[in-house]
């Protein structure tokens, strides 16, 4: 059976850590765990964010954008990666393939672009307070956020089509936990030259340039910051700003690290550590970085929790 005029392959194998067949089942356990994490983290924040009134500014609808990312991001990935680590290989149709790789490129080019408009919505608000409302108006917050996600669709669209527009000839084994771009296009038995360029060009594009412009807000922020001459005041935007900082250096890292290394610069086990540390790491830490961190977020969860308590009781 083919694929005609485009592929001898109908199917991948993914091969995970089939290498260290000893790690497979204490790796499952960890990342089952990670896994509901992630989805019990982000669903309360979703929750928290939905159901009091408080939250539906900005700052926090971006937040509950995030989480729904996240949550998505993990749901793409995650059941896959528990197959393949309950067994020595597994086995992915073309299909299921190009679908994971466009989530995994809708989801994440999102992020990229979500974490770009909050730092915008924190340079606003820090540093021309009495304006605010009206640079940050309902109207700007829906552009925004319909920009965030119709860029990442973008990406994923064109990206995934190319990818899967090479022919596929064998061999069928992906060196790693999903179907991620760079190791798939190992398979491809085409010259993939000028994909590689848009590849380099798209990611310093969507990766590096929002994370400068997002750095350089945050030197904007710190100025604002010292100047302002409540003790409370600065500490309460420090806390807020650090949340969103470290959420940032987090992604943006480990992802330029996983689609800005060389080729051929790391061995494929290396390159899926990396690969996990972006897709495992930051869906599960973002709803502990922003709600432990965050007092008001705090305040909401307590605040449902009684009224909770309370319905019970009576």
């Amino acid at each position: 059976m083919k694929r005609q005029n485009q592929s001898s392959v109908v199917e991948f194998i993914l091969l995970g850590f089939s290498n260290f067949p000893e790690l497979q089942e204490q790796l499952f356990g960890v990342f089952l765990v990670v896994y509901l994490g992630t989805l019990m983290g982000n669903a309360i924040i979703i929750v928290i964010i939905s159901l009091e009134q408080s939250l539906h500014v900005p700052m926090y609808l971006f937040l509950q954008n995030l989480s729904v990312v996240d949550v998505s991001f993990s749901a793409v990935i995650m059941p896959e990666m528990l197959v393949v680590l309950s067994t020595e290989k597994t086995l992915i149709t073309f299909a299921e393939c190009f679908a994971q790789m466009y989530f995994l490129l809708l989801f994440g080019g999102t992020e990229c672009f979500l974490l770009g408009a909050m730092a915008y919505d924190r340079f606003a608000a820090i540093c021309h307070p009495l304006s605010y409302p009206m640079i940050m108006n309902k109207r700007v917050f829906m552009k925004l956020v319909m920009f965030s996600w119709v860029s990442g669709i973008m990406v994923a669209t064109v990206q995934t089509t190319w990818v899967f527009s090479f022919p596929f000839c064998g061999p069928n084994e992906i060196n790693h936990l999903f179907c991620e771009t760079p190791p798939v296009l190992e398979l491809a038995c085409a010259d993939t030259f000028l994909f590689e360029i848009y590849a380099l060009t798209g990611t310093v594009l969507i990766i590096m340039v929002p994370f400068v412009l997002i750095l350089l807000s945050y030197v904007r922020i710190l100025f604002a910051i010292l100047k302002m001459p409540s003790a409370t005041g600065r500490q309460k935007a420090f806390s807020t700003c650090a949340s969103h900082l470290t959420s940032v250096t987090l992604f943006y890292g480990t992802a330029s690290m996983t689609y800005l290394q060389p080729k051929s610069g790391y061995s494929p086990e290396t390159k899926k550590v990396m690969s996990l540390s972006y897709s495992l790491l930051t869906p599960l830490l973002n709803p502990l970085i922003y709600s432990l961190r965050n007092s008001e977020m705090k305040k909401a969860l307590m605040k449902l929790w009684r009224r909770k308590v309370d319905s019970h009781i009576f």
